[in-house]
Parts: C-alpha cells; sequence; structure tokens
C-alpha cells in the first residue's frame, strides 16, 4: 500500500523560532518562486507599489506567498489570476512558494514579501513577541486540524482518549488542543502520553505506533488514510472547547499595510472574484490548480476534488464578504492561548487583525 504523505510533512503552526525571526528582519533571504527565480524585492520596488492608483501601462505589483505547495485551498488564487481578476483590479501578482512553510510569515514581517498565506494562532504569538504581522483576511474559517483515531480502535469519543499515546508534530498548539479537548468531554488528561511523530501521521496511524494523531487536516491526511483503506473517526475540536479559529489567514506586515492598504484591498477584491469562480466552476478550477502543481510534489485528482468539497463551504463567508474576520474570533482565541501558557504577553485584537474585505 503506497501512502501518500508528503503533505504530512509540512512544518506548521507555532513551529517558528520567533528569535531567528527577529534576526532575518535585516537580512532575510529570498524564497523561490514557483518557476525557480527569486523573489524580486526592495526599496525601489516597494516604493513604485506604494499606491493603487496605477496607470493601466503601470500595475501595482504584490509578491504573494503561499502557506506551502499549490492545492486545493489555493484554487482561487489561480481561478482569479486566469480569468483576469487581478488584471481587472490593475494588479500584478506573483504568487510564489516556499521553501520551507517556516519562511512565509518571517518574510513578511522582513519586508522582503507583501503578504503571505499564514495561520491564525501564529499571527498571535508573533505579535505576543512584538513581530510586526497582521491578519487582512480570514481565508479558511475553521479549523481544518482535528484529532484522528482509528475506527478500529474502540475509541468514541474523546474522553476515551484518557491515558492514550498520542502522535503530534511537537507542536505546543496542538498538545494544549488535545488535552482541552479531553477535558471539555468530561476526560482525564493528566494519563495522556504525546510521541514526536513529526509530520508522518498518516504512518503513524496506519502503523498503529500511537492511539490518536492531532495535526493531520480533514480535507488532506483523513482523505488519504481512507483511500487506503483506513477508516478513520475525527473529534472537530471547535465541538469540544477549542476556539472557532481561522485556518488560513492572509498575513501582512504593519509597514506594507500602511503603504499598500488600496493594494491589498483591491487583490481581496479579485480574490472574492476568484473564489465565487471555484464555487459556480469546480471543474475547471481543479483542471486549472492541476496544471499549476509544482512537479516534485505531484497532486492526486480524486483528493483535490474531494478536499476542495470540504473546503468550499468552510471558506465561505455567508453574508459577509470573503475573506471578513470577526473581532470576537481573534479575541477568543488570544484569550484560550494566554489561558494555556501559548503566549506570555497581552495581544491586542486590533493589533493582529485589520479588515480589507469588501
Amino acid at each position: 500500500m503506497k501512502l501518500n504523505t508528503h503533505w504530512s510533512k509540512r512544518l506548521r503552526v507555532m513551529s517558528v523560532t520567533w528569535l531567528s525571526l527577529m534576526g532575518l528582519v535585516g537580512c532575510a533571504s529570498q524564497p523561490e518562486a514557483v518557476d525557480g527565480s527569486h523573489a524580486q524585492a526592495g526599496d525601489a520596488a516597494n516604493t513604485a507599489q506604494s499606491h493603487a492608483a496605477t496607470t493601466a501601462e503601470h500595475p501595482a505589483e504584490l509578491t504573494i506567498v503561499l502557506d506551502w505547495y499549490p492545492n486545493a485551498v489555493h484554487s482561487f488564487l489561480y481561478a482569479a489570476e486566469e480569468q483576469g481578476y487581478f488584471r481587472e483590479e490593475n494588479l500584478r501578482i506573483n504568487l510564489q512558494m516556499p521553501s520551507d512553510a517556516n519562511d512565509p510569515l518571517k518574510l513578511v514581517a522582513a519586508g522582503q514579501v507583501d503578504a503571505a498565506i499564514s495561520y491564525q494562532p501564529q499571527i498571535v504569538q508573533a505579535r505576543s513577541e512584538e513581530i510586526p504581522v497582521v491578519s487582512v483576511a480570514a481565508l479558511v474559517r475553521h479549523p481544518l486540524n482535528v484529532i484522528m483515531v482509528r475506527e478500529d480502535s474502540g475509541i468514541t469519543r474523546p474522553r476515551e482518549l484518557a491515558g492514550k499515546n498520542i502522535g503530534y508534530p511537537s507542536i505546543p498548539l496542538d498538545e494544549s488542543i488535545v488535552r482541552t479537548v479531553v477535558k471539555a468531554d468530561g476526560g482525564d488528561d493528566s494519563g495522556l502520553s504525546f510521541t514526536d511523530i513529526g509530520f508522518d501521521i498518516v504512518p503513524a496511524l496506519t502503523g498503529k505506533k500511537v492511539d490518536a494523531v492531532v495535526g493531520g487536516y480533514i480535507n488532506h491526511e483523513k482523505l488519504i488514510l481512507e483511500k487506503n483503506g483506513i477508516p478513520v473517526r475525527t473529534f472537530v475540536t471547535s465541538e469540544y472547547g477549542v476556539p472557532d479559529y481561522y485556518e488560513l489567514v492572509l498575513a501582512t506586515s504593519d509597514e506594507t499595510l500602511s503603504r499598500k492598504k488600496e493594494v491589498l484591498a483591491a487583490f481581496l477584491r479579485a480574490a472574492a472574484k476568484g473564489q465565487d469562480y471555484v464555487r459556480r466552476h469546480k471543474e475547471e478550477a481543479l483542471k486549472l490548480l492541476l496544471a499549476k502543481q509544482a512537479s516534485e510534489f505531484p497532486l492526486e485528482e480524486d483528493i483535490e476534488t474531494k478536499s476542495l468539497d470540504i473546503l468550499l463551504p468552510l471558506m465561505d463567508a455567508g453574508g459577509e464578504p470573503f475573506g471578513s474576520q470577526s473581532e470576537e474570533r481573534w479575541q477568543q482565541l488570544i484569550d484560550w492561548m494566554k489561558e494555556q501558557g501559548l503566549i506570555q504577553k497581552e495581544v491586542a485584537v486590533d493589533n493582529v487583525m485589520v479588515n480589507l474585505a469588501e
């Protein structure tokens, strides 16, 4: 049985070393672009792009770094590009992949790129360390990270995880998630043990190396496990005391926001049209995504098709504009992270989020 686990190896939330990020602000390296070239960044280019009111001959440019390699969640970006929505806003968008998933927020803070797809808890942690990054849009509005157990494990609810061995990617956030979920269901978290499995989520559960895993996504690892004959049961963390946080957000730096607020707002208008196109033309959007996939990490069409089915409702803002954010949702996450000891300093909501969605 061949298990496609490359997405399990992503380095995600809370694994950034903020001390190294502080040093990077003065000397950041450039990320690799999709085509293998380097990002074009610098004060001269930033100055030339500082206003949205550019002429058709000189569109405003933005460099946006993905959270990782192109997959279903990025479909709206490629749709906006292909359908000309960025061009309609007089924008030239440079979409890039990071060489490491820790890079996007570092590069944003260092002023090396204009914006990046990142994670809401990571933004909160960064601000608690006085890193000047801010979210301007919520992209995936609910957690994708779930606790998973094999259906044949006999575990039917979170409190039955008491005394069990949990596989996790050695991220404090994930440990706090499990402990919160178990206690919220009336279980005792004191006997929980945690094994660092890195991001080998799929092999750990397939080989029964642990009783449960956290850090796997409902739109990827769960689908791969089931495709390979391993039915799993999932516990949605927001149903058991963990805040209903935004899985993915669009982040920029305070300095870039001050100079390019109108350009970023224009980007979000085009992105909203891209997401609407994906919703209405899912098959066409998937074909475009597959054409954009990274050769070193090929996508599985059936997995991405199911993934998009899961993602579309989780990215839907309802009656609000695509990308809109709630101060209440941010405050709930901040309070929970403070309670869990994941941050040491108070974080003000108006320092971590600005609503640019229209």
